[in-house]
């Protein structure tokens, strides 16, 4: 199973539950993730997708401990399960 298929579950997975997926791409800052989760009662989300059983890259790790400390919810996303997962812990209601 390929990243970019998952990205695509992603992405049909949010808006199904009134939420965005937008692809994140940060000139400079190397290693951010992938989406910015937006979703419905002001909640905004970090999602790092990866192809199955791939870890985050150091800097990945970096970002994500960073964006924690921060108070943000950040996911790494590397299959369909993982998906149903999220949609679950983001909006408890939407399933």
């Amino acid at each position: 199973m390929r990243e970019s298929f998952l990205e695509r579950q992603l992405v049909n997975a949010v808006k199904q539950i009134g939420g965005l997926a937008l692809k994140w791409v940060s000139p400079g800052n190397n290693g951010v993730f992938d989406r910015i989760v937006i979703l419905p009662r002001g909640q905004v989300v970090f999602v790092e997708m990866k192809a199955p059983g791939k870890p985050l890259r150091p800097l990945q790790e970096k970002w994500a401990r960073t964006f924690r400390q921060m108070g943000h919810r950040v996911y790494k996303i590397d299959s369909v399960a993982d998906i149903a997962t999220f949609i679950v812990e983001v909006m408890p209601n939407a399933v």
